[in-house]
């Protein structure tokens, strides 16, 4: 799917082209894991300018920090409110993504 479509989904609610875009996902440079919320500029000029059209701004790793932070844009700034409670839930799947297995290794040693 396009960037800024939250779901994948091929319907114009989710769509990253038109509007209003909103996605929530993941992003790793070198070994560091982020999560990443991209928006539509507010200025309308700027769809005319695709390089310069989505904004990405950081969102904390910290389950309450991170859902206030998303709280605070969507449902405070009057953005998107009808898929608030769908980014949140995108947000916890991002963040359960980036758990790694821990490695249990079994001495050779141990009384069986």
């Amino acid at each position: 799917a396009e960037p800024g479509n939250l779901c994948g989904l091929h319907s114009y609610k989710f769509s990253g082209l038109t509007g209003k875009v909103l996605n929530v996902s993941g992003s790793k440079k070198g070994t560091k894991e982020s999560i990443v919320m991209t928006t539509a500029h507010k200025q309308a000029s700027r769809d005319a300018r695709p390089g310069s059209r989505l904004l990405q701004t950081g969102l904390k790793k910290s389950s309450k920090k991170g859902q206030a932070q998303l709280t605070k844009a969507l449902e405070g700034g009057f953005y998107r409110q009808d898929l608030a409670a769908m980014a949140a839930a995108k947000y916890i799947k991002v963040k359960t993504s980036f758990k790694k297995k821990k490695l249990s290794f079994k001495s050779r040693r141990a009384s069986k």
